[in-house]
């Protein structure tokens, strides 16, 4: 891009919002990197008041702005009051933060917080593009996408869950993946987890949160698992103290557990020969970036949409994933098939091959592409 075009982008405004979990802000900001290869203006994230989210998108270099939000539930609640309120607070927060900001666009990530601005956005005529990372449009997405200019999304197959008007308005990028998931080093990642040569690595990972399901499998596997592999963890922060108690000292030689792994993540995932853990868009995605086979434990049951388990189920199709749902996600139910993928090196490997397929180009190069296109930012 010429400069004194580049330079002329710099009075500019792009907003993003979203939130509540890594996968609502990691795929943002997979974006945003794309876009400052041509855009020199100010990019400003509007989220929650949640400590982790500011963090996750401070630490990346970005503007956050964070605004009243209220959960969004379908089941009837009295919590559902105060949360009308909140709603009420962040639509208004938002207004005039947009009113402030003037943004050329607002992408949306979705997350409940992400409901009140692009609301505010429409009103106000400001472009609004929303992404939808999983197999099934969320609460969020369905009534974002009513707003929507564009509406992205990770698989061809969620079309048919729009409403039959808003069809012609969607668009299938794939899910934004940060730069660096690709660029880790195996070698780095053996040496940062002091693994062994020669020794498997099973990488256990709960979602930004952790999970505490994965936790108490792990603790009750690892017997089994450390006999023909080594296993890393990353338990999440709020469950690291209760994760596994003593579980460290026992299994030094084969284990090792961290509350949260943030840069040396891609080292840790090209090291890993399989990935086991929660089936959100995410974690699905880096992986299948890396060409990494898995053994997917998708959250089930009630407190969920079914999302992770739709996901799940797509991959296992799709022969990228294998999948332990309900009554099969038990420890040695887990142990024997993470021995058996690990045993069949040809098998593993091909399903490596079928995530990278699902994985397919860059989606946060596509995604910046249609921003820029709409902004009238030469390329």
């Amino acid at each position: 891009m010429p400069h004194a075009a580049k330079a002329a982008t710099a009075s500019r405004v792009i907003a993003f919002t979203g939130g509540g979990t890594g996968g609502h802000i990691y795929p943002g900001l997979a974006v945003i990197e794309r876009l400052r290869e041509s855009f020199d203006g100010r990019i400003v994230w509007i989220g929650s008041e949640k400590e982790s989210d500011r963090r996750t998108v401070e630490e990346a270099g970005i503007e956050y702005r964070a605004i009243p939000s209220g959960k969004l539930r379908r089941s009837l609640s009295l919590e559902n009051i105060a949360d009308a309120f909140r709603v009420l607070a962040g639509y208004r927060a938002a207004a005039s933060l947009l009113a402030e900001l003037k943004p050329l666009l607002l992408f949306s990530k979705g997350g409940y917080v992400s409901v009140p601005p692009v609301a505010a956005a429409a009103r106000r005529g400001i472009p609004v593009f929303t992404h939808e990372s999983d197999l099934t449009p969320g609460l969020a997405t369905r009534l974002n996408a009513r707003r929507a200019e564009r509406i992205l999304l990770s698989y061809e197959q969620t079309r048919a869950h729009l409403a039959p008007e808003l069809r012609e308005r969607a668009f299938v990028v794939g899910n934004p993946t940060r730069r660096a998931i690709r660029l880790g080093d195996a070698a780095r990642g053996r040496a940062f987890l002091g693994a062994p040569e020669g020794l498997p690595i099973i990488l256990f990972l709960g979602g930004s949160q952790g999970a505490r399901q994965i936790n108490e499998l792990v603790a009750a596997a690892l017997p089994e698992l450390s006999a023909f592999a080594f296993v890393a963890h990353q338990t999440g922060e709020a469950l690291a103290d209760a994760a596994l108690p003593e579980t460290q000292a026992t299994y030094s030689e084969r284990y090792r557990a961290y509350p949260y792994l943030r840069a040396e993540l891609p080292d840790v995932l090209a090291a890993a020969d399989l990935i086991v853990g929660r089936s959100g868009a995410g974690t699905l995605w880096e992986c299948a970036a890396l060409a990494k086979p898995m053994l997917l434990v998708p959250l089930a049951g009630s407190g969920t949409r079914g999302d992770q388990v739709d996901n799940a189920r797509f991959f296992a199709q799709a022969g990228a994933a294998r999948v332990l749902v309900g009554k099969d996600a038990r420890p040695e139910r887990l142990a024997a098939e993470a021995r058996a993928m690990l045993a069949d090196r040809a098998a593993l490997a091909a399903a490596g091959r079928a995530a990278a397929q699902l994985a397919g180009a860059d989606a946060a190069l596509a995604t910046a592409r249609l921003i820029l296109e709409r902004i009238g930012v030469p390329q």
